[in-house]
């Protein structure tokens, strides 16, 4: 009786560990299709540069305005904004709203579960653009 209550917690702790992993592929996955919101002017990755806006590598923990290479507004330079999920939940709602004279001109996401499959996937990518 206590071996198969035992294999009965294990194979349930299993079980939930493998949800818990594919629901977290799934957020990447659906992070990775908001992305293609942000692709005409962001890109993130080895290969990523500049384009309209910065490139998104290593966003965590970044200074808002500090992409080297990338001529940002005094606005967003001296917001003052360190980028962690909840300064990125706050920001990516109404960009002109959270720092006002920014040159970015993104309505928005205003579902909260797309802006943190958003975050999630962005996160992945280190300051060189490799996945962590």
């Amino acid at each position: 009786m206590r071996k198969t209550f035992f294999r009965g917690a294990f194979c349930a702790a299993a079980l939930i560990a493998v949800a818990a992993q594919h629901a977290a592929a799934q957020d990447l996955t659906a992070g990775e299709n908001s992305f293609k919101k942000c692709l005409p002017c962001h890109a993130v990755g080895e290969d990523a540069k500049n384009k309209v806006g910065p490139v998104l590598n290593g966003l965590e923990g970044r200074h808002s305005g500090s992409v080297p290479g990338y001529a940002y507004s005094d606005a967003n330079k001296n917001s003052g904004i360190t980028w962690t999920e909840a300064e990125f939940l706050d920001y990516i709602k109404d960009p002109r709203a959270k720092i006002k004279g920014t040159k970015m001109i993104f309505p928005g996401i205003k579902n909260e579960t797309e802006a943190k499959n958003l975050w999630a996937y962005l996160v992945q990518f280190d300051a060189s653009g490799k996945k962590k």
